[in-house]
């Protein structure tokens, strides 16, 4: 019988770890609230209550290297009207082209619109996303415009078979921190539904 060199071991040990830890870190943040109406493997179909979002626009949506992030990040710690700190959630939103691209944090939900603290940045807003109903599929790999076609494509397939009309432009949601491997990142992409 042959044994695992302590090598394969070590490496074992060590992508168990990572894999622990991005799950760990993943599931210590605040996630948009949503109910499965139905499954189907990796395909959903969520219904979401009105969320509070904080959002920039992006100006090159493709390379998210515009400071978007940065931006509401600074958001987020203190760089508000009230300079109140505000909880990391998940996902990051991002929508929309080259015109007219966005990045979006959900706020947590006890800040609704009304209550949350107004950006110091004037390219930033907070605003409410309406409920609604949407298609999803989760995928893994890189944030990529060829990820994100190839698995908008898989989505608008799956609708077809399932007779599911789509109302809207995708969203797509972004769960974990750059460094999780590409193999255990958690994305999504969302269609509305027609009511």
């Amino acid at each position: 019988m042959k044994t695992m060199s302590p090598l394969c071991i070590v490496l074992l040990v060590l992508a168990g770890l990572t894999l622990a830890g991005c799950q760990a870190l993943r599931s210590s943040y605040e996630s948009a609230p949503y109910t499965v109406a139905r499954a189907d493997g990796k395909f959903e179909v969520r219904d979401y209550p009105t969320m509070t979002v904080v959002e920039a626009p992006m100006a090159k949506p493709d390379s998210g290297a515009d400071g978007s992030f940065r931006r509401l990040f600074r958001f987020i710690t203190g760089s508000n009207e009230t300079k109140e700190k505000i909880a990391m959630t998940t996902p990051v939103f991002m929508s929309g082209g080259e015109q007219d691209g966005t990045m979006a944090f959900v706020l947590p939900a006890k800040l609704k619109a009304g209550a949350a603290p107004k950006p110091t940045d004037p390219t930033l807003r907070v605003r409410e996303l309406p409920a609604g109903r949407f298609a999803v599929l989760r995928f893994s790999g890189w944030r990529s415009t060829g990820n994100e076609l190839e698995a908008l494509g898989r989505l608008r397939e799956w609708m077809r078979s399932q007779q599911l009309g789509g109302t809207g432009a995708p969203v797509f949601a972004y769960f974990d921190p750059p460094f999780t491997p590409p193999f255990w990142r958690r994305n999504e992409v969302m269609l509305p539904l027609a009511p």
